[in-house]
């Protein structure tokens, strides 16, 4: 997948540099390349990991296609068994288990899609059965460009259709900036009723190492909005109160485990795709280090030549380009259940990784022939897979 420049035509390399974003085909170009770098004896490259074809427990999958949407983003389970589905054009729709969907859910803000930007991820409130509260992260437009933007509202149907009722904008990344790459957007809620968003770098950079602002960063915030007061740079001068973690570069992926703790999966450059455990108050790395390297150049120094900074549980050469990802709870597909389950983009299916204590491991890749924006586990324990693209289908996996 991504080679070295050298041996690339001009073609070919603006292909790699596609993909390694991601794969993303949605517009947007690489971020300048930082100063000059270390000597080569720090900047090895590690050794790529194995990419298995096969998952023990699971010799196959059978697929039922459900519906097609205009580049889907995410999706999550109303405790009904219906799903909502973010279109990144803009649209929320209702779907059934049967294919049934809905028009344009009514109420949501402006959306300013274009390239990586639109509206992203869909939560459920923690009290959703009792609230029936919705979250949804979106890319907006204002003063100096865009940015990553987390909404709610609260899910109202009537004979006229499903509307977001007390729509309240809970938080903006800040600096709104050029461009439409980088938006990451991930929503997640801790065990504790904290809400977790992942903000991309914006193809910025240096940003993520700057705590002035939320560019390239995990947020972790009050469900009203405000800032816990035990955030780790609360009282720190200039800094975000909001930052739980930094150094991100663009991630897309943004899970808590069943025993609480906080796991983050994002895209590198040319190589490097992570997937993380995510500490309170920690340095991530980007832009001054990355298992991967500058577009069509040399390679970034590695998490290793400087131990303060948090290193990946796994990094992904070649990529994967990982989507949405889930923590599978469910005993349908044998041997998983406890595992994590990676959309990917560019690895065109399903990436399995198995932790153990402080350790990772790719543990086995299901093959499906087209790039996955998104998996969810459904109510029964089936997988359900979004595709990306401008005709991609919703699909329920069971075991073959």
């Amino acid at each position: 997948m991504r080679r070295r420049a050298a041996a690339l035509g001009a073609g070919a390399l603006a292909l790699a540099v596609l993909a390694s974003c991601g794969g993303d085909g949605d517009g947007g170009t690489p971020a300048p390349a930082p100063g000059p770098l270390p000597s080569p004896s720090a900047t090895a490259s590690p050794e790529p990991l194995p990419s298995p074809s096969a998952s023990p427990g699971v010799t196959g999958v059978s697929r039922t296609t459900i519906a097609t949407f205009d580049n889907p983003w995410a999706m999550t389970f109303l405790p009904d068994g219906r799903i909502l589905v973010t279109e990144k054009g803009g649209a929320l729709r209702l779907v059934t288990a049967a294919g049934a969907v809905s028009a344009p859910v009514g109420g949501l803000p402006a959306v300013a899609a274009g390239g990586q930007g639109g509206l992203l991820d869909v939560a459920l409130d923690p009290a959703h059965a009792t609230n029936r509260r919705v979250w949804w992260s979106f890319s907006e437009a204002g003063s100096g460009g865009k940015g990553l933007a987390v909404a709610r509202g609260t899910l109202t149907e009537a004979a006229s259709g499903a509307a977001l009722s007390d729509v309240r904008v809970i938080w903006r990344q800040d600096p709104k900036v050029s461009g439409d790459g980088h938006f990451g957007g991930r929503i997640a809620f801790s065990p504790d009723g904290k809400l977790f968003v992942s903000a991309g770098e914006r193809q910025q950079g240096a940003p993520a190492q700057d705590l002035s602002k939320t560019l390239g960063k995990i947020v972790r915030l009050n469900l009203d909005g405000s800032v816990p007061s035990d955030n780790p740079f609360v009282g720190t001068a200039g800094a975000k109160g909001e930052i739980w973690s930094y150094g991100h570069r663009n991630p897309y992926g943004l899970v808590f485990a069943g025993d609480g703790r906080l796991f983050e999966s994002e895209m590198g450059p040319e190589g490097g795709d992570e997937f993380n455990l995510v500490r309170r108050g920690a340095d991530y790395g980007w832009d001054a280090v990355s298992e991967g390297s500058r577009y069509g150049g040399a390679p970034y120094p590695r998490h290793s030549t400087n131990p303060a900074l948090a290193a990946p549980l796994i990094a992904w050469t070649p990529v994967i380009s990982p989507g949405g990802m889930i923590q599978y709870r469910g005993t349908r597909f044998s041997g998983w259940t406890g595992d994590f389950v990676l959309a990917g983009l560019t690895a065109q299916g399903l990436v399995r990784v198995r932790v153990s204590g402080g350790t990772a491991t790719d543990a086995g890749r299901v093959a499906l022939g087209a790039r996955i924006r998104e998996v969810e586990e459904g109510p029964d324990g089936a997988l359900w897979v979004l595709e990306d693209g401008a005709n991609g289908r919703l699909i329920r996996l069971d075991p073959a």
